[in-house]
């Protein structure tokens, strides 16, 4: 048996990682400016964090959720504590794409309605719901094409405001910033409509902050810097620093009802251990205050340079779109530098380092992107 090959890879093999650094078996270094698609929050093999899974190892792995689980109890306590959601409910489950399933679910499931709301551009996941709300038809097979989803342009209230007016809208649901159409973030002033809106239309409101939540972008979910609150939050790629894990982050509005939700090995012993590790670091180490200065700092000594259309995101969610003649970069960055840059479409590169990056690391890569550029 091979391996299914859907992934087009890299011919490098990362075995060992310390913060923002990986190295492959020939012990060649590389900058990880990436975090393997914003998953690596507080640094890879975080001590802290590798006690924490060890310790909890030792005593238990996985039961499943028909027993009582005090870490998944403490991980909803310091979550709401640390995200200013502490009056919300938290539901585990694996993934961002089964997060947002379940949060399209759980919005039907309360207002008695059938269609749900998304941006153009947008991405949700590959799940069978999630890549139907997913503005993507490549990814999209015939099975997942559906009547319920509706797609509106970011930033257009009366477009928004139309299909609410219909009163078949169960949800919209926005991402805190889009990451995969290539860092585009909403207008505050559009998300505070949005907010009015779904009040006045009975919508529920869903932001997705899979990739642009957890400290990413200097406050603990993006759509915070617009002073608006969702009814339902997702949360998955940095949540537990690489250990597979989601979470659905819901208002008290909404009733929790036996079997209306559910997962095998969402929420696993191990799995808490891991996340509650992650806000540990997060917190003690300041790293949401240093995902916004690091950002600034990032955007400061890139911008000016003329290789670059125009610089996009928040704190440590940074989009570069280049002029098409550098659309190769992101290739040579990691054959030429060894640096791991993220991509979207030809010409925009990604940049979603581990939270702890420091000034050292930053000019490390500022100094290699202008070698390639200049």
């Amino acid at each position: 048996m091979e391996l299914f090959k859907v992934y087009q890879l890299w011919p490098i093999e990362p075995l060992k990682g310390r913060g923002c650094t990986v190295w492959d078996k020939d012990g060649n270094e590389y900058l990880d400016l990436y975090g393997g698609h914003a998953v690596i929050s507080i640094g890879h093999s975080h001590p802290l964090y590798c006690k924490m899974i060890e310790e909890q190892i030792e005593k238990i792995g996985f039961y499943s959720n028909a027993v009582q689980n005090s870490l998944q109890v403490k991980l909803a306590e310091q979550l709401g504590k640390l995200s200013g959601y502490d009056d919300y409910s938290l539901f585990l489950c694996n993934s961002g794409a089964e997060a947002n399933e379940n949060a399209m679910k759980l919005a039907s499931f309360h207002t008695g309605k059938e269609r749900i709301i998304a941006l153009q551009k947008s991405f949700h996941g590959r799940t069978s719901g999630a890549v139907a709300a997913t503005d993507n038809l490549k990814i999209q097979s015939p099975f997942n094409k559906t009547d319920h989803i509706t797609f509106v342009r970011m930033n257009n209230l009366a477009e928004a405001e139309a299909e609410f007016a219909k009163g078949d809208c169960a949800a919209i649901i926005i991402e805190g910033i889009q990451g995969v159409a290539g860092i585009f973030e909403p207008d505050a002033e559009y998300l505070k409509g949005i907010r009015a809106l779904c009040d006045k239309y009975n919508v529920v409101l869903i932001f997705d902050e899979v990739q642009s939540g957890y400290g990413r972008t200097g406050n603990f979910f993006a759509h915070q810097h617009s002073d608006v609150k969702g009814d339902i939050i997702t949360t998955a790629k940095g949540m537990a620093n690489g250990f597979p894990i989601g979470g659905v982050i819901i208002s008290p509005m909404f009733e929790a009802v036996s079997g209306m939700l559910g997962t095998t090995f969402g929420g696993s012993h191990l799995a808490c251990a891991a996340a509650l590790a992650v806000l540990k670091v997060i917190e003690d180490e300041s790293l949401i205050d240093n995902a916004k200065n690091m950002g600034d700092y990032l955007v400061s000594r890139l911008d000016g340079n003329k290789a670059i259309k125009e610089i996009r995101g928040r704190g440590l969610m940074i989009g570069l779109e280049m002029h098409p003649e550098y659309q190769d970069l992101r290739n040579r960055l990691l054959s030429e530098k060894k640096i791991f840059t993220g991509g979207a479409g030809k010409n925009v590169i990604r940049l979603l380092p581990p939270l702890c990056i420091d000034k050292e690391t930053a000019d490390r890569f500022v100094s290699a992107f202008n070698e390639l550029t200049n």
